[in-house]
C-alpha cells in the first residue's frame, strides 16, 4: 500500500509539474503572439498614415493641375477672344478697304483708257 501512495504522489507531483510547465509555456507563447500581433498592428498604422499622406498629396497634385489647366484654359479663351474682337475689326472695316482697292482700279482703267 505504501509503494502506491508514493507512486500516486509522485504522480500527482509530476502532474502538478507538468500542468505549471504547460502554463508557463503557454504564457509565453501568448507573449509571443501579443508581441507580433503590436507590431503587426504598429505596421497597419505605418501603411495607413502613408496612405493617407499619398492621397492628401495627390489631391494636391490634382488640384494644382485642375487649377494650371484652368489658368491656360481661361488664357485661351482670352487669346480667342482677341482674335474674334481682331476680326470683327477687320470685318467691319473690309467694306472701306474693298471700296478703295475698287476705286484705285477703277482710277487706273480710267487712266489706261485715256492712255489708249
Amino acid at each position: 500500500m505504501i509503494i502506491a501512495l508514493h507512486i500516486s504522489i509522485a504522480l500527482n507531483l509530476i502532474t502538478i509539474g507538468l500542468f505549471i510547465w504547460l502554463k508557463n509555456d503557454q504564457k509565453m507563447s501568448n507573449d509571443l503572439h501579443e508581441a507580433e500581433l503590436h507590431h503587426t498592428h504598429q505596421g497597419m498604422k505605418a501603411l495607413m498614415d502613408d496612405f493617407n499622406n499619398y492621397q492628401i498629396e495627390t489631391e494636391r497634385k490634382i488640384a494644382a493641375l485642375e487649377k494650371n489647366g484652368d489658368i491656360q484654359n481661361r488664357n485661351h479663351n482670352l487669346k480667342i477672344d482677341a482674335s474674334n474682337k481682331r476680326m470683327d475689326q477687320m470685318n467691319k472695316s473690309l467694306p472701306s478697304i474693298i471700296g478703295e482697292v475698287v476705286g484705285q482700279i477703277e482710277l487706273a482703267q480710267d487712266t489706261i483708257n485715256r492712255k489708249m
